[in-house]
């Protein structure tokens, strides 16, 4: 059924570290391997047909088939020319896209990933506050850079991989999101020393946890009380949640800095770091902070993302995505509450995730019913995942060893760990969603 997949397996082991070339395609035994994408549906290389919820980690919001005029507009770029190393009208255009519609932003930086965005928002907040140290999220992923894999809490904390100096960790400090208090007792500790908190609007890579009510104002009034900046890694969240104003126009509040990728870049490699001008201009050329690319503003991915947004613009494509991704989700809050009641289903727009959580609600009057909210008038609301430990806390072990195997052989592909949310893209339908909710109850 899968013997291509191996076998090119086999062959990948020799010739990359793991057999793959990011860990999060790393798959118990193995992976699949791809042979094309068609609209919702990947087609592996064994001929396997797939409702595909990976997206690519998220960029695909039009899914694998694009429009006729985003293709076209692409090729004719490229039929111009890959790449010239000079300014271009494209990048132009799409940051004057990005800045129109997202409330925070006025200018933009391009860059080539969203590595290479937090990174490059870390070093700027750094300069422009003239300070060291960085607030993150436990759980929170900003990218393989050596300033965010850090691990611990404020009081003893370390890198989070070989290879990176403990010293990076004396500057960066990891406290548990939706946690006001442990953000407070650090600033009060420690506020003329802080440059920055970064972190996710939305946790993303922990499964998906919603902030509850309050807590990204409140960091908001932190950071403005002590000179600091408020940092969204929208990378995951940018032109997903909340439509063209992203997540924080979703939430209501505004960042001073907010990094990009994945959608903005259309399916092409991508980033960007955008926020007010006084804070961006401390970029070189302009001033001190030092940020260059070969790559940046590459035209080929500045076309595929440009036509990307207009075309989810002008065509309702988030209207039908949050419609389709509540009766998703609301599909399975009802498989769960029949099968698993001890899951938590979570998300919102065009993104979802069940947590295998290990504790059931007493009743499920007034849930949340299309994704946990963080409402305190939920039932679930004391059980619900509320930081990435309550997510690592969850039967992770029974969807990687079991039930990402149960939904593949069902056609489904999903991520192949808990952490990591599934997305749905405007090629999705309502008969996608009705197999894979089938899909769920055999499996669950």
């Amino acid at each position: 059924m899968y013997d291509q997949s191996r076998e090119l397996y086999d062959r990948a082991l020799s010739v990359t570290p793991g057999g793959v070339n990011s860990p999060v395609r790393a798959a118990y035994p193995y992976p699949n391997f791809v042979g094309r994408g068609e609209g919702a549906h990947l087609i592996d290389v064994d001929g396997n047909r797939y409702v595909d919820y990976v997206m690519a980690y998220g960029p695909l919001l039009l899914g694998h088939t694009l429009p006729e005029e985003v293709e076209g507009a692409i090729q004719s770029q490229l039929s111009d020319g890959p790449m010239y190393g000079v300014p271009t009208e494209v990048e132009v255009e799409l940051a004057e896209f990005i800045a129109r519609h997202v409330p925070s932003v006025e200018q933009v930086r391009f860059v080539n990933s969203g590595t290479e965005a937090t990174t490059s928002a870390v070093r700027l907040a750094r300069g422009y506050t003239g300070r060291d140290d960085i607030v993150v999220m436990q759980g929170n992923y900003h990218g393989a850079q050596e300033s965010t894999l850090v691990e611990g809490d404020d009081e003893e904390r370390g890198p989070s991989s070989e290879g990176i100096p403990s010293a990076f960790a004396e500057h960066t400090i990891p406290v548990p999101f939706n946690d006001v208090e442990a953000v407070e007792r650090v600033f009060e500790e420690r506020g003329e020393d802080i440059a920055a908190v970064m972190l996710e609007p939305m946790l993303g890579n922990r499964g998906i946890v919603h902030p509850v009510d309050g807590y990204l104002e409140r960091l908001r009034e932190l950071t403005e009380e002590h000179g600091a900046l408020l940092v969204f890694d929208e990378v995951m969240t940018g032109f997903r949640i909340g439509g063209l104003s992203c997540a924080q126009g979703a939430f209501g509040v505004e960042p001073d800095l907010t990094t990009f990728g994945k959608v903005i870049g259309g399916g092409f490699p991508v980033g960007a770091i955008g926020g007010s001008a006084a804070v961006m201009e401390s970029f070189t050329p302009v001033g001190d902070v030092f940020q260059a690319g070969t790559f940046s503003g590459h035209p080929v991915t500045m076309t595929a993302g440009l036509e990307t947004l207009r075309y989810a613009a002008e065509n309702d494509v988030y209207d039908y995505l949050q419609g389709l991704g509540d009766e998703l989700r609301s599909g399975l809050q009802d498989i769960v509450e029949d099968q698993a009641p001890e899951y938590t289903v979570v998300g919102r727009d065009s993104m979802f995730k069940v947590i295998f959580t290990r504790e059931a609600p007493d009743t499920f009057e007034g849930h949340c019913e299309a994704g946990c909210r963080q409402q305190e008038a939920c039932p679930r609301f004391d059980r619900c995942p509320k930081n990435g430990a309550d997510v690592a806390a969850a039967n992770t072990e029974r969807w990687e060893r079991i039930f990402y195997h149960e939904m593949r052989d069902r056609g489904i592909m999903l991520t192949t760990n808990q952490f990591e949310p599934q997305f749905l893209s405007y090629a999705h339908t309502e008969e996608d969603v009705e197999n894979t909710l089938e899909a769920y109850k055999e499996a669950l």
